[in-house]
Parts: C-alpha cells; structure tokens; sequence
C-alpha cells in the first residue's frame, strides 16, 4: 500500500499546483498583451502556444535521445488529438466559445498546411534529418509571419488598455508570467509521474501508459490554460492557445526526433493516429467557421469533439 501512497499525492498536489499556475500564467498573458497592445490571439498562439507545448518538446527530446521515436511522434500526435478532441471540447462545453472569423481562418490554414505537410513527409515511414529541417524551416516562416501580424493594429479587442504602467509592474508580470509557465510545466510532470506510478501498481501496460496518462499529461497545461481562459472570457486566447499547440506540436515537437535521431514511422502512425489527427483539423475548422456571421463553437459541438475523442480512446484500446 505505501508504494502507492506516494504517487496519488503527487497526482493530486500536481492538479492543485496546475489549476493554480494555469490561472497564474493566463492572468500574466491578458496583461502582456494589454501592456504591449498585443491581440489576445497572438499572446495565445505564441506565449500560450509555444509555453504549453514545453512538455512536449521536453518529452519528444528525451524519448528521441533514448533512440525511442515511436513515442516521439506519437506524443506529438497524440497531443495534438487531445487539444482539439478533449480541450477544446471540454472548453465549448464549459461556456460557448467566440471566434475572430477573419484572423482565425488565416491561422488554422497554416496549422491545416503544416498537418498536411507533416502527413507528405512522414507518408514514407520515415523521419529523418531532412523532414526535421523541412518542419524546423515552417517553424520560422509561422513566428516571422505572426509577428508581423503582432504589429497590425486592427487585431486588437481590449476591454481596458493600460497606458500608464510602471517598469515595475511590467516586470513583474513578466516574471509570473514564467513563474507560472515553470510551476505549469512541472506540475504536469509530477501528474504524468503519478499517473504512471498508479498505473503500474494496477498492472497497466507501458504502451497503453504512453498513449494515455502521458499524451494527457503533456496536453494539461493546455487544458488548463483553455479553461481558465474560457471563465475569463478570453476566447481569442482558447482558440490561439490550441491552434498555436498544434502548430508547435506539429512543426516543432515533430522535427526534434527527426533531427536528434532518425528513424522509421510506425505503420499505426500513417493508419489510425495521423488520420485522426486530420479529420480534427478539419473540424476545427467546420465548428469554429460556420459561413455565416457569427463564429461560434457551441455546446453541442463541444460534446461532438469529445465524442471523437472517446471514439479514438476506443480505437486504441
């Protein structure tokens, strides 16, 4: 019984330090971009994007330095599954989610032609250090185009923008604002840690713990992130937060086992998970954009997402 006591503290203490520093880091977010007149989306697809895709780089890294690149690529698009089946669906259901019609389609057709694209470079079983510079290459192309969306004022929705703020508290706000992102990333590991741990005592086998507790625990701090924007009501950041996930998830996280070790694709990656993985993409898309004036992701569809989402928990197990 003591082997197990451990791990279910870690479980819990992990969700109370992951509710805290997702609120922490959300918080921070909204004011940088207040600060910096900043669009909300932008915070969401770079600060929100990259800072919650941590885990995962970590993760690809270090199972690709072990030469283990099956867990690499499937933890790159297992996540990706994950935040658009189970977080963005958890969030729609929480309270509807608005969309920015006009930025949002321009964002999602970069994250549409980088699924795409990883799709044509993994379609031949293997990842390699070409296929890693290739992603790293759309890597670069998305930060040089966000940032000079980040300067078009038009993309801006404050409620109260902050003129007057003192060094002091720019300062500080940046420093919990990594505060946040550091509890955030390590909080996630302490509930894969425990997760894990619980798993094993039960008799559950690795690959199952792989695809499950760790897929899920590396997609937490997007969870978090989405749903404590949603009850602030920063919507542009949810949608920001997931596309721009994806977008590393799928470009960065992706590239690393490329480039730190290539080898062969397993043939399940091309048969299940990638075809998931783009039929999600694709309805982000339908649920978010419904060509007509108001984009809005509902409850209904919220509970669609998820029901695809037990559909591929299903599949797998």
């Amino acid at each position: 019984m003591p082997d197990i006591l451990l791990p279910i503290i870690a479980l819990l203490s992990g969700f109370v330090l992951l509710i805290w520093s997702a609120d922490e880091f959300t918080e921070n977010g909204a004011k940088i971009a207040n600060i910096f007149k900043v669009s909300p989306l932008i915070i969401g697809l770079i600060i929100f994007g990259f800072g919650t895709s941590v885990p995962e780089m970590l993760v690809s890294a270090l199972a690709a330095m072990e030469g283990n690149t099956g867990l690499s690529i499937g933890n790159a698009i297992g996540s990706n599954i994950f935040n658009i089946a189970l977080v963005l669906g958890i969030s729609a259901i929480i309270a509807p989610i608005e969309v920015q019609g006009d930025i949002f389609k321009k964002e999602w057709l970069f994250l549409m032609i980088a699924t795409l694209y990883a799709g044509l470079l993994l379609w031949d079983y293997r990842l390699d250090f070409t296929d890693g510079m290739v992603l790293l290459s759309l890597l670069i192309l998305f930060f040089a185009y966000t940032f000079k969306q980040a300067k078009n004022k038009t993309h801006h929705e404050f409620d109260k923008l902050e003129h007057n703020v003192s060094k002091a508290q720019v300062k500080k706000t940046w420093v919990m604002l990594i505060v946040g992102l550091v509890v955030l990333v390590s909080s996630a590991k302490l509930v894969v840690w425990g997760g894990v741990e619980v798993a094993k005592v039960f008799g559950v086998s690795d690959l199952i713990i792989g695809l499950s507790v760790v897929a899920l625990g590396t997609s937490l701090p997007e969870l978090a992130v989405s749903i404590a924007s949603v009850l602030k009501k920063q919507h542009a950041m949810v949608v920001g937060n997931i596309i721009g996930s994806n977008l590393f998830n799928t470009i960065a996280v992706l590239a690393i086992p490329g480039l730190i070790h290539p080898s062969d694709v397993p043939v399940e990656v091309i048969s299940r998970d990638y075809p998931v993985m783009l039929l999600l993409t694709i309805l982000l898309f339908v649920v978010s954009y419904k060509f007509n004036k108001k984009y809005i992701i509902n409850r209904f569809e919220g509970f669609v997402l998820i029901g695809v989402f037990g559909l591929y928990m299903w599949q797998l197990f």
